[in-house]
């Protein structure tokens, strides 16, 4: 058995804790500040989010009290930690048995060796050895209670500093993904300014003033133009324009609008083809948003396309298709997929559903849409009938698609 692998003074060794969790953050700032120029304005930014905050996220400290067990061993004692009530002679030792309590310990281990703000005015020798804190206690006495007493009010204090501990621990991982994210897109507007160029030609489609909240299609008005807002991408980089996304969320809020309007009223769209239903939606959308002698407004491009257009390439698309299954469905959004090409593209995939009960629809639609070899991740469910998810373009997972899915029944 071997014992003193690491002597450490439990909560105390390396000074204070928030000293150690401020080295953890300048080491993550230069963690992304040291990656190349080209990367981190390719990366797709929550993928790299993500990959940071795994990677500096500390795993708080678990002492596993109840796995604690002892051993003992026969050791010579000086007679200096004698107590005074036996008779020894300085600078000789004298055997005595030794008990070695284990306790297993789990997380980041040098957490032992710090002080947390909040602390005990105590700390003793200890060891660590693998994944156990050991501590010793002296059998001077025949008696083992007194033994039972310290190592009770030792687990309590431990208990203590531990919590603590974990207390800043848990803070400092609960504000980590806002730190990277705030690190990372500092750097990236660093990067972009100084190359001093365009990278993303943001498209916000100003929307109309005073059109009323029904689906009466209201006379057109005098429209404003598009404003194309550039943004600094890196040399050799062609800008992309991109759909920003309150613009985005306003469009989907309008396409919502109606297709809960064609369930209110099935009498008025069931029988309709995806062509006819497809119109409908033109019809709300375009007086609603305005285009310019540069960006085409919405326009219908094949059988099923919605589309919003810039420079001649798709900005948003949205693709209308009754419900067939979910092989048809993952078909769906691979061809959807092949119309982009752009950084941060937006999508939408409009699902009318023909079945008596859409229940199973959308519970196929949660459990397939992940299966897609493009899927990045879930964004959120604005509704009963209404995903978020996150995809990437064919071939180039930093080139993110937003894509909403949104079923509606019209049985």
């Amino acid at each position: 058995m071997s014992y003193g692998l690491r002597k450490i003074r439990v909560f105390y060794e390396n000074g204070d804790l928030s000293s150690y969790l401020q080295e953890i953050q300048e080491a993550l700032r230069k963690s992304i500040f040291e990656e190349s120029e080209n990367y981190l304005l390719n990366v797709n930014e929550v993928e790299y989010i993500e990959y940071k905050v795994n990677e500096y996220k500390i795993e708080p400290l678990r002492l596993k009290y109840e796995q604690a067990y002892a051993e003992q061993k026969e050791e010579l004692i000086p007679a200096e930690l004698f107590p005074n009530d036996f008779f020894v002679y300085a600078g000789k030792s004298y055997p005595k048995m030794v008990i070695y309590f284990h306790i297993p310990v789990e997380g980041e281990l040098k957490l032992l060796t710090y002080t947390p703000s909040t602390r005990l005015l105590w700390t003793e020798e200890m060891f660590i050895d693998k994944s156990e804190l050991i501590f010793r206690r002296i059998q001077f006495r025949d008696s083992i209670e007194e033994i039972n007493r310290d190592y009770e009010s030792t687990v309590e204090k431990l208990r203590t500093m531990e919590a603590h501990i974990n207390e800043e621990v848990n803070s400092f991982n609960n504000t980590l993904r806002t730190k990277v994210k705030e690190i990372f897109r500092s750097r990236k507007q660093e990067l972009l300014k100084r190359r001093n160029l365009l990278s993303s030609l943001v498209v916000p489609i100003k929307r109309s003033e005073n059109v009323p909240e029904t689906f009466v299609i209201p006379p057109p008005g005098v429209k404003k133009k598009i404003a194309v807002k550039p943004q600094v991408f890196d040399k050799g980089f062609t800008p992309e324009p991109a759909l920003d996304m309150q613009t985005y969320r306003d469009i989907l809020k309008l396409i919502h609008e109606m297709g809960k309007e064609f369930e209110r009223k099935p009498s008025v769209y069931s029988g309709k083809s995806e062509e006819q239903l497809r119109d409908h939606f033109l019809m709300l959308l375009e007086p609603h948003f305005e285009g310019s002698a540069t960006g085409e407004t919405f326009n219908k491009n094949g059988k099923t396309d919605i589309l919003l257009r810039y420079e001649g390439s798709n900005v948003f698309i949205a693709e209308c298709k009754f419900w067939r299954g979910k092989a048809a469905y993952l078909k769906a959004i691979s061809q959807l997929l092949s119309y982009l090409t752009w950084r941060d593209s937006k999508a939408a995939i409009i699902l009318f559903v023909k079945n008596k009960t859409i229940s199973d629809v959308l519970r196929t639609i949660e459990e397939e849409t992940p299966k897609h070899k493009n899927y990045l991740g879930f964004v959120n469910k604005e509704d009963e009938s209404w995903f978020n998810y996150r995809f990437h373009i064919n071939g180039d997972r930093n080139r993110e698609v937003k894509l909403a899915v949104m079923a509606y029944h019209l049985p």
